[in-house]
């Protein structure tokens, strides 16, 4: 139970964190991709900070023996570059710049009714269905490791 409770706790301070800094309004993210333009900085600092945080956090973590609430840490073991990997950060990186929100800012908007950001957590839903669908089909014809 304290898994899920402390999950969700990190849930909701992750979003207050986005609702604070701004990154809830895409005008923010469109104002800092618009370099030639009225370019706004802001994100940059809300990205060092938590750049910051996580590089100190992670090296206070990493000392524990297992996290507070599981018998041992589940981190990625892939360190390749594959075409999957190339294709999802391009239609991520395009995602972002046209819809101006990325799936944590656009889940905190959506959550509070902007219909844009419902439209964006729509959109990106079927993304994520197609792409598991995609991955299964060419999975059980032998073509995905």
């Amino acid at each position: 139970m304290m898994r899920y409770l402390s999950a969700a706790a990190a849930g909701v301070l992750f979003a207050l964190g986005l609702a604070v800094s701004g990154m809830t309004k895409p005008a923010k993210v469109v104002g800092f991709l618009d370099l030639f333009g009225a370019w706004d900085a802001s994100l940059a600092f809300v990205m060092a900070g938590a750049i910051g945080v996580h590089f100190v956090a992670q090296r206070l973590i990493k000392r524990r023996a297992a996290p507070l609430f599981d018998g041992r840490f589940h981190l990625p073991t892939r360190r390749d570059i594959d075409a999957r990997l190339v294709v999802g950060a391009v239609l991520f990186g395009v995602g972002w710049g046209l819809g101006g929100f990325c799936p944590g800012p656009g889940l905190v908007s959506a959550g509070s009714g902007s219909s844009g950001a419902l439209v964006f957590v729509l959109g990106m839903t079927v993304g994520m269905l197609a792409e598991h669908w995609g991955v299964r089909l060419t999975s059980s014809r032998g073509r995905v490791s």
